[in-house]
């Protein structure tokens, strides 16, 4: 009878030298709310950063790639002019020198993640230089953030656009905001730009309220006729203006999966390998996996922010 007392004893105090050699301890609440809130300000820091910094890297980086593909076309005069355009090819260079903004790569498309790239052209409108309107849309926030200064431009201001068909130079006529009154008709054979972006308060303080800008801008010398078949008619929600991609949504679940089980694996690791092996191994895994969740879900974000 008495024994069981003295073999619960002396086992409890064999598992307290165990865990103590160990070096085991178990988690309080506070440790595991700390943790949760350093994972969220990181996650957080780490949008922040990529939206801002690295989001300019990879917009600059596009630009280039895209900046030599287009300068060899017009060299060989293969630049799309109309018919049939790849979605994210270039098809113009944008010059706006009062807001420096000097031979910026236009691509085909305007979802929100073309417009990671660039500017973008909107499909379902003429290509600048040709009769009618043709709508060029951009971020004002993120990945270099191109259109950040269009709503500053003042009337008489020049706008340039190279196409496959040659230079034309715009002059803005005026900048509105949703609910203005739109532009008149054009006349027979007249040719409109409109670069299209948001505006409105990013911080702290004033919250996050952004509204959509429009500067019109007509071409002050001749167009050129349209080539191949007629514009996209009907264009894909996910190009309008302020729309995000909810496509990206399945892709972004499979990055954070990922992201879980990568952080999973290293603290299992941790308790077997130690501190050093096990940041050699998942630093790279991880941050491959936070860049790719990033980048996808900067795809739901609304494409002129």
């Amino acid at each position: 009878m008495t024994s069981i007392p003295v073999a619960s004893a002396a086992g409890s105090s064999t598992d307290a030298v165990w865990l103590q050699r160990r070096n085991v301890a178990l988690p309080r609440p506070a440790a595991v709310a700390a943790c949760l809130l350093a994972t969220v300000s990181g996650l957080a820091l780490w949008g922040f950063a990529y939206g801002r910094l690295l989001g300019r890297i990879q917009e600059g980086r596009s630009q280039h790639e895209l900046h030599s593909t287009l300068r060899e076309q017009l060299a060989r005069q293969t630049s799309p002019i109309g018919g049939h355009i790849r979605v994210g090819a270039p098809v113009a260079f944008l010059r706006v020198p009062s807001i420096g903004i000097g031979d910026e790569v236009v691509v085909e498309g305007t979802s929100s993640g073309v417009l990671t790239a660039g500017p973008g052209h909107r499909r379902d409108t003429a290509l600048p230089g040709q009769p009618g309107v043709s709508v060029l849309m951009g971020r004002s926030v993120a990945f270099g953030a191109p259109f950040a200064s269009v709503a500053h431009l003042h009337r008489g201001a020049i706008i340039d656009a190279v196409t496959g068909q040659g230079t034309f130079r715009y002059r803005v006529e005026r900048v509105r905001r949703d609910g203005d009154d739109l532009p008149t008709p054009l006349p027979v054979g007249g040719a409109r730009l409109t670069l299209v972006t948001s505006e409105g308060s990013d911080n702290l303080t004033g919250g996050w309220e952004r509204h959509t800008v429009f500067v019109d801008a007509l071409l002050a010398g001749p167009a050129q006729p349209r080539t191949g078949a007629a514009p996209v008619r009907r264009l894909p929600s996910v190009e309008a203006a302020m729309r995000g991609d909810p496509r990206a949504a399945v892709p972004l679940a499979l990055w954070l999966a990922a992201l879980v089980v990568t952080l999973a694996a290293a603290a299992w690791a941790y308790g077997r390998w130690g501190s050093r092996p096990t940041l050699l191994a998942s630093v790279p895994v991880v941050v491959a996996c936070l860049w790719g969740a990033t980048e996808v879900a900067a795809r739901l974000v609304p494409n002129l922010v």
